[in-house]
């Protein structure tokens, strides 16, 4: 009783998500076009909004916690597990005071209604996986931008996204460029939970009745540590967090 159910809420939330997705990508465009990049910015969260809104279609919850209150006069280097393509609209909307943009692969930035046109337009890093060098130049162009503009990053120092909730290990390098380039920045491990287990195997079908949550963790000041040293902290805070044993 349970999958037919999964199959039917499925079926509504992925008609709900194509809807948004091309509705919200016109607005996109026309926010951008006609009043700025501030006022697309608050489409692409508005947009998240209703992503995370539409999860009650499928009886699920969205929940966020802060272990304790963060600045927004200052950079945020956010980092985090990595579970579903849902692991982003909580980060975007819950987190949307820091203005998070996101280190991404290329190949999203095409095809893929709204979601392509805000990586671009919003000036995500999309790094090719395949090409070291361009990597670090896109990743070196990307802090500077949110340098000079007080926004924060999100990366996924997994690389790939874990599905079983199972942490992968973290990786250092596009941390540790961030890091070497971003003004006085400030790191935030961020703790997600059952996104993947909500979308085991993609858009569909989904896992209804499931209560999914973003946590910010305790804050690092990366003066006189190594990047290795933070990124190790970082994948020990969302571990305990987690349960997960090394």
């Amino acid at each position: 009783m349970k999958k037919i159910l999964d199959y039917l809420l499925s079926a509504i939330y992925a008609l709900y998500f194509g809807i948004l997705l091309c509705v919200f990508h016109v607005v996109q465009v026309i926010a951008f076009h006609l009043f700025g990049p501030r006022a697309h910015q608050r489409s692409v969260e508005i947009l998240n909004l209703f992503i995370i809104g539409g999860f009650f279609l499928t009886g699920s919850r969205a929940k966020f916690y802060q272990q304790s209150p963060l600045p927004t006069d200052r950079t945020i280097i956010f980092i985090s597990n990595h579970q579903s393509m849902f692991d982003i609209p909580g980060i975007i909307w819950f987190l949307r005071k820091h203005t998070p943009k996101f280190v991404s692969k290329k190949e999203l930035a095409k095809g893929i209604p709204a979601i392509s046109y805000n990586l671009r337009v919003g000036q995500a890093a999309l790094i090719d996986r395949s090409d070291s060098k361009q990597a670090i130049m896109e990743i070196l162009r990307f802090a500077k931008h949110i340098s000079e503009h007080t926004f924060s990053a999100a990366i996924f120092p997994e690389g790939t996204r874990s599905r079983t909730g199972k942490l992968k290990p973290f990786a250092v390098g596009g941390v540790a460029t961030l890091l070497k380039k971003t003004k006085h920045p400030l790191v935030v491990p961020i703790a997600i939970k059952n996104t993947g287990k909500f979308n085991p195997t993609g858009l569909f079908p989904l896992s209804s009745f499931t209560t999914m949550s973003w946590t910010t963790l305790e804050a690092i000041e990366p003066k006189d540590r190594t990047p290795e040293d933070i990124v190790k902290e970082c994948e020990d805070q969302i571990r305990e967090y987690l349960g997960q044993k090394i």
